[in-house]
C-alpha cells in the first residue's frame, strides 16, 4: 500500500489504492471484477456476474428502511491505459505509481485511473460500510466503458431491479450532470502499396510529441493540438517544396483520447535531407507559435535511422497525407440551449498499420441525433472522395435530460445541505452509460456526480484530492435522504 491509503476518507482511498495495483484496462476487467466479488463475499452479499464480467452487487436496506425504493450507484470499471513514450510501464503487470503535488494527486508518467476508479472506489466503500443510512442498493459495476461503452450496451434487461439511479463518473466538482453527448465512429481503412527506397536516400524518423491531448469530449473545447493532424499538415506543406518518400504514418492511441504523439517514417534523397529538415522546422515553428497557449511543451524531433525497407507509393502516400489533412477535428458547434456547452465535435483519433493495411479512426459526439448523423456523414464523404473504404462503427445514444426527476431533486438539496452551496445543473460533452442504461430500463431516474478529475486519459490526469471528501460526502447524504421514501 503506499500514501493514498492515508488520505481521507480513509474507507474510499485504501480500495483507490488497491485499484491501482489492478491491470484493469479496457477489455480487461476480470481482475478488477474478482476484487468486486472478493468484497461482496467477504460481506455476505449477493452478487451476480454476466460473460464479460459486468457484475451487480446487491446490500439490503438499513433498518427501518429495508423497503425504500432500491438505488442503484453505478461506475466502470476499465480505465484509459495511456503513458508518455519515455516512461516502461505495463500496464497488465505493474502497479501505478501515485504522486501527490499541490493538493492533486497524479501519476508517474501514466494515467492515473481515477477516471472511474475512484467511483468503484466509492461504491466499494458504500458496500463495506456499517454506519450509513440507506435503502436496498444494487451497486453496478460495468466493462468496457471507454472504448465504446459496450459493457453496459450488452447489459441484460433483467439485470437491475432499482428504477434511480447514481452515475458516479462525472468529472467536475459542484456540479451536476442531467444528460450526456451520444457518440459514434467512421473507420477509413487504406490498403497500402509499396516501392523500393529509392538509391541515394536517408531515412529520418519524424515524431511530434509532448503535446496534452486530453479526454476528446471533456477537453475538447480547450482547442489543444491533435498530434496527427499537424504532422500531417506540416508534411503536405513540406511536400510542396521538397520530394520525400513516406514509409510510415501513425499516432493515437484511444478513440476518446486526442492525440499527443505522431510519428512517421521518411525516405529523403541525401542532397534534400538538409533542406527537408529546414523546410519541416519552418512549418513546426509555425504550428508551435500558433498553439503555444493550449500546447507550450510540444516538441517536434527528427533522427537518422537504418534506412527504411520500403515506402508507400508515391499516390498512397499523397492520398494519405490529404486525407489526414482533410478530415474534421475539433469542436463543430456550440449548443443553442446550454450555455458552453459543445454540442457537435469531432475527433481524429488513432492512425494504425496492420499488416499492410492502415486503418484511420475517427470518433465524433453530439447530444443532437441529426448532427451527429450529419457529422458521420461528412467523414464519410471525405473518406469516399479519397476513394478509401468508410465503415461506419455503431454509436451510442446520449441522455435527455429531466428536469423533473425525483433524483436529481434530492442531489440538489442535498449538495446545498452538505456542502453550503447550490451546484450547477449540467450536461457533458462525452459519453456516459446513463444514455445506454436509461434505454435498456425505461423510467430510470438518474443524476450523475464526481469529483474534479482533471485531463483525464492523459499522463496529466490529477485529481483534487479535497474534492474527493466533498464527494463521498454527497453520495452518502444522497443515499440518506433517499432511504427516507416509501
Amino acid at each position: 500500500m503506499t500514501f493514498v491509503s492515508e488520505l481521507e476518507p480513509k474507507e474510499l482511498w485504501r480500495h483507490f489504492d488497491k485499484i491501482l495495483t489492478i491491470p484493469r484496462g479496457s477489455k480487461n476487467e476480470k481482475a478488477m471484477a474478482d476484487y468486486v466479488v472478493e468484497i461482496a463475499e467477504k460481506h455476505g452479499l449477493s452478487y451476480k456476474q454476466d460473460d464479460i464480467w459486468n457484475t451487480v452487487v446487491k446490500k439490503p436496506g438499513t433498518s427501518g428502511h429495508e423497503s425504500a425504493p432500491i438505488t442503484i450507484l453505478q461506475s466502470h470499471l476499465d480505465m484509459v491505459n495511456e503513458k508518455n513514450a519515455d516512461v516502461e510501464h505495463d500496464f497488465n503487470n505493474d502497479p501505478i505509481k501515485p504522486r501527490k503535488e499541490g493538493g492533486y494527486l497524479y501519476a508517474m508518467g501514466t494515467t492515473l485511473g481515477s477516471d472511474n476508479g475512484i467511483g468503484v472506489a466509492t461504491a466499494l466503500a458504500i458496500m463495506e460500510s456499517t454506519d450509513i443510512e440507506h435503502g436496498p442498493l444494487e451497486f453496478l459495476f460495468t466493462v468496457d466503458e471507454e472504448t465504446g461503452l459496450t459493457g453496459a450496451g450488452n447489459l441484460r434487461t433483467d439485470f437491475l431491479e432499482g428504477r434511480r439511479l447514481i452515475n458516479m463518473d462525472t468529472e467536475e466538482e459542484g456540479s451536476l450532470y442531467v444528460g450526456c453527448a451520444g457518440g459514434a465512429g467512421v473507420n477509413l481503412t487504406l490498403p497500402l502499396q509499396f516501392d523500393a527506397v529509392p538509391a541515394d536516400s536517408v531515412t529520418l524518423d519524424v515524431k511530434l510529441h509532448g503535446l496534452r491531448g486530453g479526454h476528446s469530449g471533456v477537453d475538447i473545447h480547450l482547442q489543444r493540438g491533435n498530434a496527427v493532424k499537424l504532422l500531417a499538415r506540416a508534411l503536405v506543406a513540406v511536400k510542396n517544396s521538397v520530394d520525400f518518400h513516406l514509409a510510415s504514418l501513425t499516432g493515437g492511441n484511444m478513440h476518446n483520447a486526442i492525440p499527443r504523439e505522431a510519428f512517421a517514417k521518411v525516405a529523403v534523397s541525401s542532397s534534400d535531407k538538409d533542406a527537408f529538415e529546414k523546410a519541416l522546422n519552418e512549418q513546426f515553428e509555425a504550428i508551435r507559435a500558433e498553439y503555444k497557449p493550449a500546447d507550450p511543451e510540444m516538441k517536434l524531433s527528427v533522427s537518422a535511422v537504418d534506412d527504411a525497407d520500403k515506402v508507400f507509393n508515391d499516390h498512397i502516400a499523397m492520398k494519405l497525407l490529404d486525407l489526414l489533412n482533410a478530415l474534421p477535428h475539433g469542436v463543430m458547434s456550440m449548443s443553442y440551449d446550454i450555455p458552453d456547452l459543445v454540442e457537435t465535435s469531432s475527433n481524429l483519433a488513432t492512425v494504425k498499420i496492420n499488416d499492410g493495411i492502415l486503418v484511420i479512426h475517427v470518433s465524433n459526439r453530439s447530444s443532437v441525433d441529426s448532427a451527429i448523423q450529419a457529422i458521420q456523414r461528412r467523414v464519410m464523404s471525405i473518406g469516399r472522395l479519397a476513394e478509401v473504404k468508410v465503415e461506419e462503427v455503431e454509436g451510442y445514444p446520449g441522455w435527455k435530460p429531466n428536469m423533473d426527476s425525483h433524483v436529481l431533486k434530492v442531489a440538489k438539496e442535498m449538495h446545498k445541505e452538505a456542502l453550503g452551496k447550490e451546484p450547477e445543473i449540467k450536461a457533458v460533452h462525452a459519453g456516459l452509460e446513463c444514455g445506454i442504461i436509461g434505454e435498456k430500463y425505461p423510467g430510470m431516474d438518474m443524476v450523475s456526480l464526481g469529483p474534479q478529475i482533471e485531463f483525464p486519459h492523459s499522463p496529466d490526469e490529477r485529481i483534487r484530492i479535497g474534492s474527493v471528501k466533498d464527494f463521498y460526502k454527497l453520495t452518502v447524504g444522497i443515499l440518506e435522504q433517499l432511504a427516507q421514501d416509501k
